[in-house]
């Protein structure tokens, strides 16, 4: 056992609030915490651990990055030049640009080229706090590279973090089929078997006017519903097509982006217990005016988490520490919510219970900060305070 000695722990135990405990320390048994409280309280067998001395550090739980794009070739950094100079992003998807660009790269990537530019970026990820990281495929668009982006996020996961996979082929509509509706048929008979070799833990989809219609994206829920398969969605980022009802008819883990999402939505998002999945880095690459409903949001009980979104086009952030401050400034959200939303509900956007918070029984999955307070991380941007992150308890570095 280990003994994490005198440190300020950010536990984020109840329902709001920090849960600061000064001067605390946890003991951690193999992967577990298996006990977290002040100094003063140690139990007997913390005799026994091995004694690392936190010296006053802040520590918190592991950063959970929920939605990430981290599999793909190429760069699409023109098309930043582009939007500056007045081009949207639905503009620059019609003239072939956006997705279809990516999926071209990265079709013509081999998987070593594919594994050494995304362990390059979860690195990156990593080295602010990163513990449990999602990835989604969909820069394929055909059967053998969407598995090929599958099995390279699943190599990820030697870096030493937790790695969810979510199948995105419903993402945009490739060169080779003119018909959606042909192509949404594909898309759920390529799930089955990319599901039997163990390569999907979730399945999402794009739910927009550049993208797939609601009834579109329905099939494929059902096709995840088949197979027990938990689903996600982009929804509402550039337009209302109520998939935000969708998703929670289908009991979908998270809904993401939401900038134009509806009282309906809100309320269909509430009952199902869906999380809110927050982008910042997309709505300000995108230069977005319309701000998603926070305040309905926290109104309806609704969780809301945060991500970096990290993809080559719209959101190419790989700082989820800049994420807390942008979700602070642009969204309006309390330090503590954004902290929440990369950690709690980050987790919860995953469907995972068993990490976020500094309790008894959670995954010994911590960072130590140099600060003083959990405020200090979404308040201070442009650099980087992470002392050192823990992962199952085994110790990874800054």
């Amino acid at each position: 056992m280990q003994l994490w000695h005198g440190g300020r722990l950010c536990t984020l135990a109840g329902d709001s609030g920090w849960g600061l405990i000064d001067d605390g320390a946890l003991l951690v048994d193999g992967d577990t915490l298996r006990w977290v409280g002040p100094v003063a309280e140690l139990p007997p067998e913390a005799a026994a651990a091995e004694l690392i001395e936190l010296d006053g550090a802040l520590v918190t739980p592991g950063l959970v990055d929920c939605h990430t794009h981290l599999v793909y070739g190429g760069s699409r950094a023109h098309e930043f030049e582009q939007r500056l100079h007045g081009a949207s992003y639905a503009d620059i998807a019609k003239a072939g640009g956006g997705i279809r660009s990516t999926v071209a790269a990265t079709r013509a990537a081999s998987e070593a080229e594919l594994l050494a530019a995304a362990t390059k970026r979860a690195r990156a990820l990593m080295a602010e706090g990163v513990t449990t990281l999602e990835v989604k495929s969909g820069y394929g668009l055909d059967a053998a590279t969407e598995a090929r982006m599958l099995r390279v996020a699943r190599q990820l996961q030697g870096l030493g973090l937790t790695v969810r996979t979510t199948y995105l082929a419903a993402h945009a509509l490739p060169p080779e089929f003119a018909d959606a509706d042909d192509y949404i048929a594909a898309v759920c008979l390529w799930l089955p078997d990319l599901f039997e070799q163990g390569l999907v833990d979730a399945v999402d989809a794009f739910c927009e006017h550049i993208a797939f219609s609601p009834a579109q994206v329905a099939r494929v829920f059902d096709a995840a519903r088949r197979l027990g398969l938990p689903v996600k969605l982009h929804a509402e980022q550039l337009s209302d097509q109520g998939g935000a009802q969708l998703a929670a008819a289908h009991r979908a883990l998270s809904c993401d982006h939401l900038e134009y999402l509806s009282p309906a939505g809100v309320q269909a998002l509430a009952q199902a217990g869906t999380v809110a999945v927050l982008l910042p880095g997309a709505f300000y690459a995108l230069r977005e005016t319309q701000l998603p409903p926070i305040a309905a949001l926290r109104e309806a009980g609704v969780p809301i988490a945060i991500a970096t979104d990290h993809n080559p086009g719209s959101s190419p952030t790989l700082s989820p520490l800049l994420m807390l401050n942008m979700a602070c400034v642009l969204f309006r959200l309390t330090p503590e919510e954004a902290l929440r939303g990369l950690t709690v509900n980050g987790a919860r956007a995953l469907g995972l219970a068993d990490r976020g918070r500094l309790v008894a029984g959670q995954r010994a999955d911590f960072c130590v900060w140099d600060g003083e307070h959990p405020r200090e991380l979404a308040a201070c941007f442009g650099h980087n305070p992470l002392k050192e992150r823990v992962q199952q308890g085994l110790r990874g570095g800054a």
